[in-house]
């Protein structure tokens, strides 16, 4: 066993940085008693619409209740069915189910990990009301080509920007592209709160209006409830976090670009790795660097074995996981998110990683292949 240990993930470089600045903000917090819906969380959605370039910001609970809102205050529920990809994290088909509405699975493009735009008219009905598109790992979806299904069929397009704050297509950032989209700011996100945390963002003056009153109770105005609404409140306290780190998102997702393109150099021409594809017009921010390989399992034991921490995301896809087996799906019915689960690897990236570790991880991969 190596003395040498290399992090999955670390926020110790960034809790330092701003350190001083979380404490003010909690002090004032403390001091000015404001715990529901106060100034900071004002403040952050404005902050927050401003850099996504969206007309508004809507702070939630976490990205979960966010796509909840989503589809919710598009009146999507029970008889209606929802686009969603085949591999993602089980938040994304799970929002779907508890709106009342079904889930209907496509495969990825086995490159980009994210929705195969070429297959969804393989699935449109007259039931389809939504198309979800996640960006999965930071990676952004052809939002071209995506957009160009949802408006000629007159459907909606929902993002799921959970893991790509920061990333663009055509120059245009993530999260602003569908007609309401979900973020998530658990703590391990490029914009992670210290705790639970997320939004939505859209362009939408009415679905601003009742996302609002849907987070609060289905209320706009105190004891009067104009619908059947939930408590998905962004917490003041994590908003006035989350304001601090907004300052440094940009600075930390050039670190983890800058750790991408090592990983790009140093893991290139590899017989039996596959490395991640980024399309020409996409700008991946990497909150997750994927490789796969049929030898993964060895691979992670070896790399554990010297020190390196890795993860698998994610090892069961969801139409697999116990809680959808009403939907009667087996073994073999999406191949290739199945294909993803087997062979998929996820390598340390975070701000702060020092570049001797990252070579540290690359020359272990490389001895391991020889």
């Amino acid at each position: 066993m190596t003395n040498n240990v290399v992090k999955f993930y670390s926020m110790a470089s960034m809790n330092e940085l701003i350190h001083e600045e979380v404490v003010k903000s909690f002090s004032n917090f403390f001091v000015n008693s404001n715990y529901i819906l106060g100034p900071n969380v004002e403040k952050f959605e404005k902050e927050y619409s401003n850099y996504n370039g969206t007309q508004f910001c809507i702070g939630t609970s976490n990205g979960l209740d966010s796509l909840i809102l989503c589809l919710k205050s598009l009146n999507i529920g029970k008889g209606d069915e929802v686009i969603v990809p085949s591999n993602t994290f089980i938040a994304t088909v799970l929002a779907v189910i508890h709106c009342g509405a079904t889930p209907i699975f496509v495969e990825p493009d086995i490159k980009t990990y994210n929705l195969n735009h070429c297959l969804l008219e393989n699935v449109l009905t007259s039931k389809t009301r939504a198309v979800i598109a996640v960006n999965l790992y930071g990676n952004p979806c052809d939002f071209s080509s995506i957009l160009k299904f949802t408006q000629k069929n007159k459907i909606y397009l929902i993002e799921d920007n959970a893991q790509a704050q920061g990333a663009s297509w055509e120059g245009k950032l993530t999260g602003s592209f569908g007609d309401v989209n979900a973020v998530s700011f658990y703590p391990g996100k490029n914009l992670g709160a210290y705790g639970d945390a997320g939004a939505v963002t859209t362009n939408s003056k009415e679905l601003d209006k009742i996302i609002r009153s849907l987070r609060n109770y289905g209320s706009s105005k105190k004891y009067e409830n104009e619908f059947i609404g939930h408590n998905f409140r962004l917490d003041e306290c994590q908003a006035g976090f989350l304001s601090i780190k907004l300052k440094y998102l940009v600075n930390w997702n050039n670190e983890r670009i800058k750790t991408a393109k090592i990983y790009f150099n140093e893991l290139s021409n590899i017989e039996g790795l596959i490395l991640p594809t980024i399309l020409k017009n996409a700008k991946s921010v990497f909150h997750i660097f994927n490789i796969r390989t049929s030898k993964r399992d060895k691979l992670k034991e070896f790399l554990a074995k010297n020190g390196i921490e890795t993860l698998i995301h994610y090892p069961i896809p969801p139409h697999l996981q116990v809680c959808l087996k009403h939907l009667n799906f087996k073994e073999g019915s999406f191949p290739i998110a199945e294909e993803l689960a087997q062979t998929s690897l996820s390598l340390p990236i975070w701000p702060g990683i020092k570049e001797k570790d990252i070579y540290y991880v690359t020359n272990k991969i490389k001895s391991f292949f020889k």
